[in-house]
């Protein structure tokens, strides 16, 4: 069953978060990775600026989470994750499917480089990799992190490309 996550859902977030990760450790820049990834406070943070979760529940255990924010004229995918032990089962997919209905905005990503599972991920969803040029521009303008992240960063667009040139 995929429904809104709420503050009730606080604690099993940060465990999904916490879990799924640790897939980054070592394969993004080391001064990037941090134990835990994304801190309580962070997520709260998150929260508190427009993230809306859905998740991915199995039973009575969150299993999987995806974040959906407005940012000016787009809908930005943030925090995707699936428990580890959950993964390759569709789960993410039909996480993305219902982020889909939620938004009638173009829906951007922005992930890690060196994250190829991810990237393949978004591309067999129908999300297609922006230039370079394109990437830098976008990250700035709709999402706040900092430059070493840009660097380190790719964005998919899930409608063509080009529009974002």
């Amino acid at each position: 069953m995929i429904r809104l996550c709420t503050d009730r859902d606080l604690l099993d977030m940060y465990g999904v978060i916490t879990d799924a990760a640790r897939a980054y450790r070592g394969v993004i820049p080391a001064d990037r990775w941090r134990d835990p990834y994304m801190p309580m406070a962070e997520l709260q943070r998150e929260i508190a600026d427009g993230v809306r979760f859905w998740g991915y529940q199995l039973g009575d255990q969150l299993v999987g989470l995806m974040g959906l924010q407005d940012v000016l004229d787009v809908a930005l995918i943030r925090h995707a994750y699936v428990l580890t032990a959950y993964r390759n089962q569709g789960i993410g997919g039909q996480l993305l499917a219902e982020v889909r209905t939620q938004t009638k905005r173009p829906l951007l990503v922005g992930t890690w480089a060196a994250a190829r599972w991810a990237i393949r991920f978004y591309e067999k969803h129908g999300f297609r990799l922006v230039s370079e040029e394109a990437k830098d521009r976008l990250l700035r303008k709709y999402w706040s992190i900092p430059v070493r992240q840009v660097q380190e960063s790719v964005v998919l667009a899930e409608s063509d490309p080009a529009r974002w040139e």
